[in-house]
């Protein structure tokens, strides 16, 4: 029955490009259009073919991350491509629906991130080995998206222009204090204090982040203009000239997008910039892979720009400025997957194959979602009087020097 099912799934989802499926008992199935380049899939265990119809994301991934399931030439890039190219074309399957209606049933329990859990959900990731980063970011170690002005930009170059563009869009002055929400490693801040005279309070829930942030703002001699918090945001009182907060509110959950903008107004002084860089889709509101929340971001979730703007506005924010990036990510994350894949004997000896395959697969998926399905990265400028920012972008592309040494 479960080979049945699967069968019929595959036949409704792979409609352009070719797929080869060998099932564990050897038998060989054939999908898609017959002259086309094919991807050859191979499963290993018996038990696989129920558990990819029962949850065909979850199980894929775990079956690639633990060898069960093969792509010849290890072609991850060429498998998921064509599973993604079928699904934007609206390629589905009822199964396939079953599942995603099942997702949305449960998606607000699984977004739900009160203080406690959200401090255990990031530490899941963020709280890995320093050293596993140092494998694949830039030497600022930015864990987010870079700003490609052209496509011959290195990952340095791309992540300096990324900092320079949104300290743009914030207008920062010497002596300003800024909150930096979900600081990371800390390079944003430091960015801001070295370049640009702000006075920085950045908070982070990863012990590892924190650690290093202020190991690096004491290496500079920045420890009397820049402070790292290991603490939630939702603690903090203000007010703040500027708040800055870079692939944070992916973490958010939607039940508490109104909690986080009410402390955003908040902390905000009258003249106030806010700043939010956030993953996003380009689509109604949907669901988080089941492999992605088990394995890589507990508790996240990309939002709809449907979702966030309803948040903002009913805190009575104005939205002075919305800019969707839409390849960028997905250069960022070839970057990263090219020197993770150069690393993979360094991050083998730091945890195991296994993790490395999961790993990679986070990678090569996510790439690929932003190359060929719906996710964008969405900049969200908010202040809370309407003439806080100037009338035209003008001012963004008018590079006092120091902008212009940072994006060096």
């Amino acid at each position: 029955m479960w080979i049945s099912l699967l069968d019929q799934m595959l036949h409704r989802l792979i409609r352009t490009g070719r797929l080869i499926l060998y099932l564990p008992d050897g038998t060989q199935r054939r999908y898609g259009q017959p002259d086309a380049p094919a991807v050859t899939l191979r499963l290993h265990d018996p038990a696989l073919p129920r558990r990819i119809v029962i949850n065909p994301d979850l199980a894929v991934g775990e079956a690639y991350m633990d060898g069960k399931l093969t792509i010849d030439g290890d072609d991850l890039h060429g498998f998921l491509g064509l599973i993604l190219r079928n699904r934007a074309a609206g390629a589905d399957a009822w199964l396939i629906r079953l599942n995603h209606g099942l997702r949305r049933l449960i998606r607000r329990a699984q977004q739900y991130n009160p203080m406690g859990r959200a401090q255990a959900n990031v530490a899941h990731h963020y709280d890995l080995s320093g050293a596993l980063y140092d494998l694949f970011l830039d030497a600022d170690k930015q864990y987010s998206c870079a700003y490609f002005r052209t496509p011959q930009d290195t990952l340095e170059q791309a992540q300096a222009q990324k900092k320079a563009h949104i300290a743009a869009k914030l207008r920062i002055e010497p002596g300003m204090r800024v909150l930096d929400i979900g600081c990371g490693w800390g390079g944003m801040g430091l960015t801001l204090a070295r370049d640009y005279g702000a006075r920085v309070l950045g908070v982070t829930l990863s012990q590892e982040q924190h650690r290093v942030a202020t190991d690096r703002a004491a290496a500079a001699g920045l420890q009397d203009r820049v402070e790292f918090r290991l603490t939630d945001y939702r603690t903090l009182t203000g007010p703040f000239d500027r708040i800055v907060s870079i692939g944070m509110f992916e973490h958010v959950g939607v039940p508490h997008y109104r909690e986080y903008f009410s402390h955003v107004r908040d902390l905000l002084t009258a003249d106030g910039i806010a700043l939010i860089h956030t993953i996003g889709r380009n689509a109604p509101p949907g669901t988080t892979s089941p492999w992605i929340l088990k394995y890589i971001f507990p508790g996240g979730y990309v939002p709809a720009l449907s979702e966030v703007a309803g948040a903002i506005e009913r805190e009575n924010l104005w939205m002075t400025d919305i800019e969707v990036w839409r390849l960028h990510y997905a250069e960022t994350l070839k970057h990263w997957h090219d020197r993770f894949m150069a690393q993979w004997d360094a991050a083998a000896a730091l945890y195991d194959e296994r993790f490395c395959r999961m790993w990679r697969y986070y990678l090569v998926a996510s790439e690929l979602t932003f190359r060929l399905h719906h996710q964008v990265v969405f900049q969200f400028q908010l202040s809370r009087d309407r003439d806080t920012v100037p009338q035209t972008r003008d001012y963004l592309y008018a590079r006092p020097d120091a902008r212009a040494r940072a994006a060096e």
